[in-house]
């Protein structure tokens, strides 16, 4: 239902569930003197592929807050507060919880702003794919989206170094099978409909467990905290003409882990929304490890060996989003996601042709989408 009339806090806003209607609007109420809400600014302000939704509301102080409206039963809003602690004990500039109602899911925040390091991507246009699902490579960054990256590198720096065993879940076997059997189950077999043959199922097999091998071991199985996501979307730069000393702004870190340490990287320069080409792709990465070394972080002393483990770790990442981004279409009725699916295709072929043991995998990969196979193995 819609937010009626009479509610205070009527908005554009759309409830499905009257109960939960009411239960938002009492919360809300209650935390309007304390923070000086100004009831009829409260509209959408962005949502993701989960079942959280958020909504901006301003102050009479010229302050913009951030709404959370996580339904207990499908997000688990305990995992946001205790990961949005760990960043801002490590001096990341993260939102602010000012009141969690954990029995009904909302959180009032802090606001980082309305624009993000993917928005900033965007100027000017013609560096960016014209089409989402486009497979074109757009131009190198400008020099001031390269510097969008160098804060996002220093961001992820002051992420790892504040890493400790035991506080985060673990990324291990079992949660790298379950992302990975994404990709059979969704895209596979209910988006593709196609069916794998026993020597099909068998290169698949073994194709994961080569992936899990690498993803695990590589680099002497470094560990470190891992956002899970941390790529343009979810990073926001000060404001136009505010200089913030905590640097760029996180989003989105609730399903962190204690994992490699080559995944962050991965997520940044292998990105759901956007790609560059090789060569800006390498460079960032170069300039991370350099930076990463130097700090003392886990990432070895040879940059090959460092960038074999991302795209390892990126060609998990590419199959489980694969299967995702299948879901959320076909059980969720969110459709906008299938149409990037090709630009993590090709980031999978691409990993595959530079690995010779990818190559079966690569073979089935062509068989899926109905290509043929062009392989020039550089490892």
């Amino acid at each position: 239902m819609n937010a009626t009339n009479d509610d205070p806090f009527a908005s554009p806003i759309i409830w499905t569930d009257s109960a939960r209607a009411s239960a938002f609007s009492n919360w809300l109420q209650g935390l309007q003197v304390k923070h000086g809400l100004v009831p009829n600014s409260l509209r959408p302000a962005s949502a993701d592929a989960s079942f959280r939704r958020y909504f901006r509301i301003d102050s009479s102080n010229q302050r913009s807050f951030i709404i959370m409206d996580a339904p207990p039963a499908q997000e688990d809003s305990q995992s946001f507060v205790k990961v949005a602690q760990l960043m801002r004990d490590a001096k990341l500039n993260v939102p602010e919880v000012l009141d969690w109602e954990q029995s009904l899911g909302f959180m009032l925040l802090s606001d980082l702003g309305d624009k993000t390091m993917m928005d900033g991507m965007q100027t000017p246009p013609e560096l960016l794919c014209t089409q989402p699902a486009s497979l074109a490579m757009p131009a190198a960054p400008s020099p001031a989206q390269y510097a969008l990256y160098m804060q996002a590198v220093d961001a992820l720096i002051v992420w790892q170094l504040a890493s400790k065993p035991g506080v985060l879940p673990e990324y291990d076997d079992a949660l790298l099978s379950r992302e990975l059997a994404l990709f059979p189950d969704w895209y596979v077999a209910k988006h593709r409909g196609f069916v794998m043959d026993a020597e099909q199922t068998e290169t698949l097999k073994l194709a994961f467990e080569q992936i899990k091998t690498n993803c695990l071991t590589s680099l002497g199985g470094a560990r470190v905290y891992v956002h899970r996501d941390f790529m343009p979307r979810n990073l926001m730069p000060a404001p136009a003409g505010l200089v913030i000393e905590l640097g760029l702004g996180v989003l989105d870190f609730q399903d962190a882990v204690y994992g490699p340490i080559s995944y962050d990287i991965a997520s940044l320069m292998r990105d759901a929304f956007l790609s560059w080409e090789e060569d800006v792709v390498l460079d960032i990465t170069v300039r991370y490890w350099q930076k990463a070394r130097k700090a003392g972080l886990p990432v070895g002393d040879d940059f090959g060996e460092f960038f074999r483990a991302v795209e390892w770790m990126g060609l998990q990442r590419h199959l489980k989003i694969l299967g995702i981004f299948a879901r959320l279409t076909l059980r969720d009725g969110k459709p906008k996601y299938l149409a990037d699916t090709p630009r993590f295709m090709r980031y999978a072929r691409a990993t595959c042709a530079r690995y010779r043991q990818l190559g079966p995998f690569m073979v089935l990969l062509d068989a899926i989408e109905g290509n043929e196979t062009r392989i020039g193995y550089t490892f």
